[in-house]
């Protein structure tokens, strides 16, 4: 079998398995990819939308949206192809190496101290932006999306930020996997109100973060 025919026998195997369910079409093409890469079908009942999260980040995309994640893993399993076909980017700081610095000086996670840098690339990119369109300097780019999908530390960074007004993203995809704050992260973000795609419970992780920008980037392209 091809690798499209593999892909088309999978989503018609989730489709009959998955029997009835109350999402929306452009919701339903989330769920289906986080199933197809997680082979979990607990994810019908625990996944988790904003009621403007789809729509914010299809519309983030299609504007050439910088997606800023928390593990090269995220990374790799993002789809670059229709990212690119509309000038975005997909980054990872947790490598750098000012990022392990500054984790190490401050006895922070690494995931934190990643998340901090993205603040200054968010204002480094929003200098460009109000140099360019003449907007206000206290202006914060939106036109980010976090994806994290394994740092409950990082999640948490970003309410953070968010509540004390230092980032203005499109859209956070919050899925941090594991035992300590990842159920509890997630949960601060569904009740915070922003626009968010997420999951209740301890379950996650990288892959299945980056199915769903996978989801978003291909509605992106064909509308």
């Amino acid at each position: 079998m091809t690798p499209n025919e593999i892909e088309k026998l999978s989503f018609a195997i989730i489709e009959k398995e998955a029997g009835e369910h109350t999402f929306n079409q452009q919701e339903w093409q989330i769920v289906q990819r986080m199933i197809h890469t997680s082979a979990d079908f607990e994810y019908i009942k625990t996944v988790r939308f904003h009621p403007y999260a789809i729509s914010a980040g299809i519309e983030a995309i299609k504007k050439g949206s910088t997606l800023i994640t928390d593990t090269n893993m995220a990374q790799a399993g993002i789809r670059k192809g229709e990212i690119s076909m509309f000038g975005g980017k997909v980054i990872c700081l947790i490598g750098d190496e000012d990022v392990a610095d500054r984790a190490k000086k401050e006895g922070i996670t690494r995931a934190v101290a990643a998340v901090d840098k993205s603040v200054d690339i968010s204002n480094m990119l929003n200098k460009d932006l109000t140099d360019s369109n003449n907007l206000k300097s206290s202006n914060i780019l939106s036109n980010i999306i976090y994806v994290v999908g394994n740092a409950p530390t990082a999640l948490l960074r970003i309410i953070e930020l968010l509540k004390n007004g230092k980032i203005k993203p499109s859209l956070i995809i919050g899925l941090p996997v594991g035992f300590v704050n990842a159920a509890e992260s997630k949960d601060d973000l569904i009740q915070l109100g922003y626009p968010y795609i997420s999951n209740i419970g301890r379950k996650g992780g990288s892959n299945v973060a980056a199915s769903i920008v996978n989801a978003l980037a291909i509605m992106a392209a064909r509308s």
